[in-house]
């Protein structure tokens, strides 16, 4: 398989294993989605990370695979493509993405799907396919603008050139940039922390926040306001405010 899920901690891990390169091929594609809807309907996993390897995220749609489908051919799978990207952006729980390496056309795209990326100092990402005569096409013209800003993205779509870790950051298209040894390690650790948190309460602001940036302010703060008091139904609503008042904050504990 080119895609595996490991879980450990509350943790589940989407680990590409396409080597060299981690080229995104229909069968790897529908093995992402498989795997995303998977660590959805899963109770044991509360966070996710996506990670390529300690060489490379990865490096984008397998080209030659590409280079033999025709107009009717790519018209039929441009649907599935971008349902395997939209089935991790919509895993409804905190996901990171650990960038070593090349992250570029479909592999930042799949960056894009996460809430937070932590890049290596070795990462460079972009948006390339306009060198091949192309735009994206598995959610990159959408979730890079919303991201970065309409003009950000428009720079690195138009030109297809690659960034480095430095400049993703400034950019906002990193969050967070380290050692390329450590970026699995504290992917993990981000996501581990946010995996010990209210499970129902991470994926209402989750919702609240993706809904809010894909529609007007009114019909997101509808989605807030209906989240808001619905989680005063929960066992954790208790338990986190029980334990402010006995305790003091940020010492609730929700498994």
């Amino acid at each position: 398989m080119t895609v595996h899920l490991e879980v450990a901690e509350g943790v589940g891990t989407l680990r590409l294993d396409r080597p060299p390169m981690n080229a995104l091929d229909v069968a790897t594609q529908d093995r992402l989605k498989e795997l995303a809807e998977e660590a959805t309907r899963r109770e044991d996993v509360r966070a996710v990370v996506i990670y390529g390897g300690e060489k490379v995220f990865a490096a984008g749609a397998d080209i030659k695979e590409m280079q033999a489908m025709d107009h009717t051919a790519m018209v039929l799978r441009a649907r599935g493509l971008q349902d395997s990207f939209t089935a991790v952006a919509r895993i409804p729980k905190p996901v990171v993405a650990a960038v070593t390496g090349y992250a570029l056309g479909g592999g930042c795209e799949l960056a894009l799907c996460a809430d937070y990326r932590i890049a290596g100092e070795n990462a460079k990402l972009g948006q390339p396919e306009i060198l091949l005569g192309l735009i994206p096409g598995a959610g990159g013209t959408q979730r890079l603008a919303r991201l970065v800003g309409p003009s950000k993205a428009k720079d690195l779509i138009f030109t297809g050139r690659q960034v480095k870790a430095d400049e993703a950051l400034a950019l906002g298209l990193a969050d967070r940039v380290v050692p390329a040894d450590e970026v699995y390690t504290q992917a993990h650790a981000w996501a581990a922390r946010l995996a010990q948190g209210p499970a129902l309460a991470l994926r209402a602001a989750k919702e609240a926040v993706d809904t809010g940036l894909e529609t007007d302010i009114d019909t997101g703060l509808a989605v807030e306001r209906n989240w808001f008091a619905g989680l005063f139904a929960t066992e954790d609503r208790e338990r986190g405010m029980r334990s402010f008042v006995e305790e003091g904050p940020g010492k609730a504990k929700f498994l």
